[in-house]
């Protein structure tokens, strides 16, 4: 099976509407953006787009704590890790280097190679700790 991108109007359009988007967003919400603004675009095609964005490193891709996939334009290269406010949505990219180490001695210890893994911290932000944070990209 061939992993070549093609570059088709439907790719550029999700490419585009998530580029976009502040913060994560689910497929569904992006595919609703998309026919509010006229696209014909099918939800299996934005799912299948979003998934080969997150796969080639140009969409980030976390689970809510609901268990929906969510997705937001990549805004850093290569393997990292999330804060993810569950009140407002913030978003904060962070090195994990303990993580990194973590996951390699497990999969090492268990005979495993080219160990693989997504580790997203979910909680509130200082604002809403605080009180003061509103709801504008809630997540949960």
């Amino acid at each position: 099976m061939s992993t070549a991108k093609r570059n088709t109007w439907q790719r550029e359009a999700v490419r585009k509407a998530l580029g976009s988007t502040e913060g994560f967003i689910s497929a569904q919400a992006l595919h609703s953006s998309l026919r509010d603004r006229g696209s014909s675009i099918g939800l299996a095609t934005v799912y299948r787009t979003l998934s080969a964005l997150a796969d080639e490193g140009d969409a980030d891709s976390l689970q809510s704590p609901e268990g929906e996939a969510l997705y937001r334009a990549c805004t850093s290269a290569g393997h990292h890790h999330h804060l993810i406010c569950r009140n407002c949505g913030l978003t904060v990219e962070i090195s994990a280097d303990e993580v990194e180490e973590w996951a390699q001695g497990v999969a090492a210890a268990n005979g495993f190679t080219q160990p693989q893994h997504i580790v997203d911290v979910f909680g509130l932000c200082a604002s809403c700790s605080a009180g003061g944070g509103g709801a504008e990209h809630p997540i949960s």
